[in-house]
């Protein structure tokens, strides 16, 4: 065929079915939240809008579902707010044993999950604490500084020091330069860290189970329904997250885009 090229339509043809095979489980948990699916939600059994209307109806789901934005949120900002630091004194200041401080941060992102996780469970053990959303908690921010670290850390190496320094020439103390500039200015990487932690703080199953005790998040009642079929009130609420993340990212592109159309004009 004239005009063909088999090099050109490749990458296209791939793309498309890498989305697809993306999006396939997303377009499942969507289409089933809408299932009259009864005990089980394995098949499809007709539409409805019960499921929608009482999203809480499955028992403990939505108890589920607040413990882990319970979890996500306090995690996130105890490790947004020690990461944060972490960053600064790791960027900003000389200290002895500076370099295996930032190599140790890494570990817990190199570890495999299991390990962390049984690794965890066995200190909690060992120091007779009980488990439940407070070992849980102290897992999800133990992990997440290290994703803090680094989005902060690069964010504040791309900081241009004369700023700061123009604020103390003009009189400004150290705290009225930090909070009137040097934060602003990293503000854009500390939110991207915190939504970061969040959602690997809400999606975490494997280092949770293992520290959870009776407590139950979110995923642990997914991964312990799973056998019967989620339930669809469970793909409700999974399909709200969904959609607000999706929300979310569309406002921040939109303001961006505006923002640099305001810069254009100038």
């Amino acid at each position: 065929m004239k005009g063909f090229s088999l090099g050109k339509a490749f990458v296209p043809v791939v793309a498309t079915i890498a989305l697809v095979y993306l999006l396939l489980p997303i377009a499942h948990v969507i289409l089933f939240s809408f299932n009259d699916s009864g005990r089980n939600n394995i098949l499809w059994r007709g539409f409805t809008l019960d499921n929608w209307q009482n999203p809480c109806g499955a028992p403990q789901v939505c108890t589920a579902f607040g413990n882990s934005i319970l979890v996500g949120v306090v995690a996130t900002v105890i490790a947004t707010v020690l990461g944060t630091m972490i960053a600064l004194a790791l960027v900003r200041y000389r200290f002895k044993f500076r370099s295996t401080v930032s190599l140790l941060l890494f570990t817990p992102m190199a570890t495999p999950e299991v390990v962390l996780g049984a690794g965890l469970a066995a200190q909690f053990l060992l120091a007779g604490v009980e488990k439940g959303l407070g070992t849980i908690i102290l897992a999800h921010t133990m992990f997440c500084i290290s994703y803090v670290v680094v989005a902060v850390k690069a964010r504040v190496a791309s900081l241009n020091p004369a700023i700061e320094e123009a604020g103390r020439d003009l009189y400004a103390g150290p705290g009225q330069v930090f909070w009137r500039i040097t934060l602003p200015m990293l503000m854009p990487g500390i939110i991207g860290a915190a939504l970061l932690s969040f959602a690997l703080s809400f999606d975490d199953f494997i280092i949770t189970n293992f520290n959870s005790g009776t407590a139950t998040t979110f995923p642990k009642f997914i991964y312990v329904s799973a056998l019967k079929g989620v339930p669809a009130q469970a793909n409700v609420l999974a399909s709200i997250v969904f959609v607000g993340a999706l929300l979310l990212v569309i406002i921040v592109q939109m303001v961006n885009i505006n923002k640099q159309k305001r810069l254009a004009r100038r």
